[in-house]
């Protein structure tokens, strides 16, 4: 009975101890691969427009969605409208998997850091470049180690080999 009150004990301060936070997984209507960090941060892959409000009774300030105009079933104009009803902020900032810009990352960092945009929804299709900036945030901004960084986007989303090396590379030019 001791030695499994002290491994419980250990479970739960562990985590508290080395600023480590709990995953977890949820299913919500209109929201693909949802992966949520405590209160402090949702990434997810594509977000239906009717799902918004629901982001907002998450306790959620901020949307941030990646996905291209372009993309298929992307719905920006409605996702926009619906976050306006709704009261909660929006930044469309698009970014491509395949040809990433890093002046996007650059205005994602800014805008993420500043009062009133955290906890923040980061979306895209699937999650990929989600989790990568998350990633390029825990960084740079909350000066986290690269490593745990990498493992808490990493279980947040899966992040593609081509949008991994970005991010990566992002960082070691951005790093002061």
């Amino acid at each position: 009975m001791r030695t499994t009150l002290i491994v419980l004990l250990m479970a739960l301060v562990i985590p508290v101890a080395f600023g480590q936070s709990k995953v977890t997984k949820e299913n919500v209507p209109g929201i693909t691969n949802l992966a949520r960090l405590e209160t402090t941060v949702a990434c997810a892959g594509a977000v239906k427009a009717s799902a918004v409000a629901e982001i907002k009774k998450m306790g959620f300030k901020a949307i941030f969605n990646f996905r291209l105009a372009t993309e298929q079933g992307a719905d920006i104009e409605g996702e926009t409208a619906a976050a306006k009803d709704a009261g909660i902020a929006f930044f469309h900032m698009p970014l491509s998997g395949s040809m990433p810009d890093p002046t996007v990352v650059d205005k994602f960092v800014k805008t993420i850091a500043e009062p009133g945009n955290q906890p923040a929804f980061i979306h895209c299709a699937s999650g990929n470049r989600a989790s990568a900036l998350w990633y390029v945030k825990r960084v740079l901004v909350d000066k986290w180690e690269d490593d745990k960084a990498m493992a808490e986007a990493t279980e947040l989303g899966a992040m593609s080999a081509g949008m991994k090396t970005f991010v990566v590379d992002y960082v070691k030019a951005h790093r002061k």
